[in-house]
């Protein structure tokens, strides 16, 4: 192992440590940080622009945190075809402005791009408000590389878009939490980039939201987004978009990309279907990107100290956000509508015991779903169950677990269940 390796500095996950900070420069410097981890049964907590290290339980493990950031060399970026190959270290912002030269995209929306990498968003699978229409990373990885519990990597997938040999071990790790191996190197299909985008806003009352969401949903149109705030989350994105604060208690925002007509027709379309109703507030008349990208950040405001996240049927997330949006302690309520996502962010000045109160009624809502604790102080989830009660799988998950790091190695205690 390269001894420039060991000239480490020192960093804290959620908490925990201060733990050693090591980047290595290559594959090979990597599997020697495995294999002496495996040796010493110390763990690894392998990162990238640390944007996500809140997600999940704090380390319990003395052990090494490994810096991905050195491993981001683009290795194959066959333009034509659509792909490219890259190692996991890669900034997101990095990759984008690589991709943009050759007029092709990622169509995944990451906060913080600059910092955050592809290894960590496939790890945590992270995903924004244009899901609805392109999917989530699972939908683009083709092939990947990783390093196992001895050092050795392995691969599945491969470099074109069609193929099918072997297990289908992408969408296994991806979501992950890096438990099961460490993501080196991903080949990626992409799309064009969109000619024209909009963003068609609509303002209504609390009794409006279902019917209105209801009526989009039956749209002829194809967003590529169905987006959801409450006034205190409309305040934040629109201030951040140097956009006027909508003054209806809800606003529902609905996204089109493609060619200029596609995009232009869409528009229309959607006037027509709603603009019977004159009780609407809306607005098409603001630039999209500004909002698109306050959108995508919205996730990653700092004074977001506290943040739930609820998976739902879509067509719950109505009455969801209603019920959330009651109360004495309100949250920032933003939903992907369209994906059955539905957030709470509170501020610092929520207490733990608040906290516990108002997620048991969020887990008893969404009794045909989940609710987990995205962010929170670090000192208060052993109380709050930050992954929720255990899934009906999760026997399954422990086993996979123990065949792919049978010495819990990655990440260990930080996933479900204490995977």
């Amino acid at each position: 192992m390269n001894d420039t390796l060991m000239n480490s500095t020192t960093c804290v996950i959620d908490g925990f440590g201060p733990l050693p900070l090591v980047r290595p420069n290559s594959v090979a410097d990597l599997g020697d940080l495995v294999r002496a981890a495996a040796a010493s049964k110390s763990a690894l907590y392998p990162v990238g622009g640390q944007t996500k290290t809140a997600l999940g339980m704090p380390p319990t493990r003395p052990g090494r945190t490994i810096d991905l950031r050195g491993l981001a060399q683009v290795i194959d970026f066959p333009a034509r075809d659509m792909t490219i190959t890259v190692q996991a270290g890669i900034t997101m912002q990095a990759l984008r402005d690589i991709l943009e030269k050759e007029k092709l995209r990622l169509p995944i929306d990451v906060p913080e791009a600059d910092r955050a990498t592809l290894g960590g968003v496939l790890a945590t699978n992270t995903s924004g408000p244009r899901r609805y229409g392109y999917g989530t990373m699972r939908d683009y990885v083709i092939g990947i590389s990783a390093l196992n519990d001895e050092g050795n990597e392995f691969k599945a997938g491969g470099r074109v878009v069609k193929n099918v040999a072997g297990y289908d071990l992408c969408k296994l790790l991806v979501g992950s939490l890096g438990t099961l191996g460490i993501i080196t190197q991903v080949t990626l299909k992409l799309r064009p980039l969109a000619e024209q985008q909009a963003v068609f806003g609509l303002g209504c009352e609390s009794a409006q939201l279902e019917t209105l969401l209801r009526c989009l949903h039956e749209s002829r149109t194809r967003p590529v987004c169905l987006e959801v705030l409450n006034q205190a989350a409309a305040r934040i994105a629109y201030t951040h978009a140097n956009l006027a604060i909508p003054e209806s208690p809800w606003t529902v925002l609905v996204g089109y990309e493609g060619n200029g007509d596609a995009v232009s027709w869409q528009v229309q379309q959607l006037v027509k279907e709603v603009g019977t109703d004159c009780s609407l507030e809306a607005r098409v008349d603001f630039p999209a990107m500004p909002l698109c990208h306050a959108l995508c950040e919205f996730a990653a405001a700092p004074h977001h100290a506290v943040t739930f996240k609820a998976n739902l049927l879509p067509s719950e997330v109505a009455a969801f956000c209603v019920a959330a949006d009651q109360g004495p302690l309100r949250p920032a309520v933003r939903a992907h509508a369209g994906s059955g996502i539905v957030y709470g962010n509170w501020s610092a000045d929520l207490t733990k015991e608040q906290a516990g109160s108002i997620l048991t009624t969020w887990r008893e809502r969404a009794r045909q779903g989940a609710v987990i604790v995205q962010r929170c102080p670090s000192d208060w989830k052993a109380g709050l169950n930050v992954w929720g009660p255990a899934p009906h799988d999760v026997a399954l998950m422990h086993a996979i677990k123990a065949k792919f790091d049978p010495n819990r190695i990655f990440n260990p205690g930080r996933f479900v269940d204490g995977i």
